[in-house]
C-alpha cells in the first residue's frame, strides 16, 4: 500500500511492480532450495534484483553508480560461493545438503581429506554471505544501496535480502561446525561488523544511510551468534528484526 502511493506518480511504476514481483520470486526460491546449485541459481537472481532495484532511477548520477557499486562487490563474493560449491562438489560429489552433510563428516572424521584445502572451500562459501549480508570488508555497498526508492531501502535493503548471506550461513552450519578456523573467524567478522556499523550510524546526517548501518550492525550480531554454533539464537534475531 506504502509502495502503490508512494510511486504513483513515477514514470516506472510498473517498471517498479515487476522488480518487486521479481525479487520476491527470487528469495522465496532461494529460501526453498535443497541442494547448492539451485541455492547459487537463486543466488545470482536475488543479486540481479538488488542491482536493478537500486538503480531504478538510473538517470541519476549517484543511482547509478550506486548500483554499479553493489553489483560489483556482489559479483566478488558470488564469485567466492561458485568456487566453494565446486569445491565441496570435488570433496564429496554431491550438491543436495542431506548427502553433502554426511558425506563430508564421514570424510573428515576419517581424514581421507586435505584439511587445508576443505577450510579454503569454506572460506570462499562463507565470502559469498559475506558479501550479500554486507560484512566487513565487503559492507561498502549498502549505504550507497539507499539511492534506490524509499519501500525498497525499507523492504530490501533494511530487513530481506540483506538476510539472505545469514539464511546461507545457518543453512550450511554443519559444514562450517566442523572447521574450528571458519567458525571463529564468523564470529570475528560478525564482531568487527557490529562496532563498525554501529559506530558509523551514529554519525549519519541521512537517516536512510543511518538505518542501512544499524541494519549492517544487527547483521553482524546474528553473525557472531552463527559463529559462536547457536544458530537458533541468530534466526530468531533475523526474525524479530525483520519485523
Amino acid at each position: 500500500i506504502y509502495s502503490d502511493n508512494y510511486m504513483a506518480h513515477d514514470r516506472g511504476y510498473l517498471r517498479f511492480f515487476a522488480y518487486m514481483s521479481f525479487s520476491n520470486t527470487s528469495m522465496l526460491g532461494l529460501v526453498t532450495s535443497s541442494n547448492l546449485i539451485q541455492i547459487y541459481f537463486f543466488w545470482e537472481l536475488v543479486g540481479m534484483c538488488s542491482y536493478l532495484l537500486i538503480g531504478f532511477w538510473f538517470t541519476r548520477p549517484i543511482a547509478a553508480n550506486a548500483c554499479q557499486k553493489a553489483f560489483v562487490t556482489n559479483r566478488v563474493g558470488d564469485f567466492g560461493l561458485l568456487l566453494g560449491i565446486l569445491g565441496f562438489y570435488w570433496i564429496t560429489g554431491s550438491l543436495e545438503f542431506r548427502d553433502l552433510f554426511e558425506i563430508f563428516n564421514n570424510v573428515v572424521y576419517n581424514n581421507e581429506v586435505n584439511f587445508l584445502f576443505v577450510t579454503l572451500c569454506a572460506f570462499l562459501l562463507f565470502a559469498g554471505a559475506v558479501a550479500k549480508s554486507a560484512q566487513f570488508p565487503l559492507h561498502v555497498w549498502l549505504p550507497d544501496a539507499m539511492e534506490g526508492p524509499t519501500p525498497i531501502s525499507a523492504l530490501i535493503h533494511a530487513a530481506t535480502m540483506v538476510a539472505a548471506g545469514i539464511f546461507l550461513v545457518a543453512r550450511l552450519l554443519p559444514l562450517f561446525i566442523v572447521i574450528p578456523f571458519i567458525m571463529n573467524l564468523i564470529a570475528l567478522i560478525g564482531i568487527i561488523t557490529l562496532l563498525l556499523g554501529a559506530t558509523f550510524a551514529l554519525v549519519q546526517k541521512d537517516i536512510k544511510r543511518g538505518l542501512a548501518y544499524s541494519t549492517m550492525s544487527q547483521l553482524g550480531y546474528m553473525m557472531l551468534a552463527l559463529g559462536m554454533g547457536s544458530y537458533r539464537a541468530a534466526l530468531f534475531h533475523l526474525i524479530t528484526h525483520a519485523y
